[in-house]
């Protein structure tokens, strides 16, 4: 049985636990539920304004929430955007994991999990202003965001090299820092910057962008035969 898309989406950096107050204490459900409402406003607000010109004040304003309620659940500006980084990081790898169950090989499972990665960040644009801001706001944040992505990804590639999927003469950390980079830049330029005559960005990408990059990804992942070419 392949495991080409079992271990995409996992990671050996700890998950986050449970949501906490900002004073360590677990959280009710509509405790949690206001919580998602701060970070789902500080998603729109960082991505519209860039973390500094965004404020705490308009985080609440957005989500319709009291100023004096955002401190029971963050500490600062600083804070909720990590907490957002980590947030849209578990999301996109569940959006790609969830994309990916079920796939029979690891060539079916990377088209599946760009498709959902690229989904993900059709409706989460954020994502890209966020991560980039990281650089600058808290770096160890934008490398935490790459580092659970591409330990699951190596580790997904480590696997489907045993099951004769990918060359076994790459190297899975090399390669899943490749494959995620194109990814990325395909998301950019294909979804973040195409605009459509009245200035849309479009809802996903095309199939013949996909087609095109599945070429690529099937000719770099497949063992070659000696001459030039590859395995049926």
């Amino acid at each position: 049985m392949s495991t080409a898309g079992a271990t995409f989406g996992r990671s050996a950096v700890a998950e986050p636990g449970a949501a906490l107050s900002a004073t360590g204490k677990p959280l009710t459900k509509r405790g949690e539920a206001t919580r998602r409402k701060l970070l789902e406003a500080a998603e729109e607000v960082f991505a519209d304004l860039g973390y500094h010109e965004a404020s705490i004040v308009k985080i609440t304003e957005r989500a319709g929430i009291g100023l004096g309620t955002f401190y029971l659940y963050f500490d600062s500006k600083q804070q909720v955007f990590e907490e957002l980084v980590v947030d849209l990081n578990r999301r996109v790898r569940h959006s790609m994991a969830e994309a990916m169950a079920g796939s029979t090989n690891r060539i079916d499972a990377e088209r599946a999990g760009f498709e959902g990665f690229f989904r993900f960040t059709a409706a989460h644009p954020a994502l890209y202003r966020v991560v980039r801001e990281a650089e600058f706001v808290s770096p160890e944040m934008l490398r935490l965001h790459y580092t659970r992505i591409v330990e699951g990804y190596e580790a997904g590639l480590r696997a489907a090299q045993a099951d004769g999927d990918v060359d076994a003469a790459l190297d899975p950390e090399v390669t899943a820092w490749a494959l995620m980079g194109a990814g990325e830049l395909i998301g950019m330029r294909y979804l973040l910057w195409e605009r459509d005559g009245d200035g849309r960005p479009p809802a996903e990408i095309g199939d013949d962008v996909i087609d095109s990059m599945m070429r690529f990804i099937r000719n770099a992942l497949t063992a070659t035969n000696g001459k030039g070419g590859t395995h049926d």
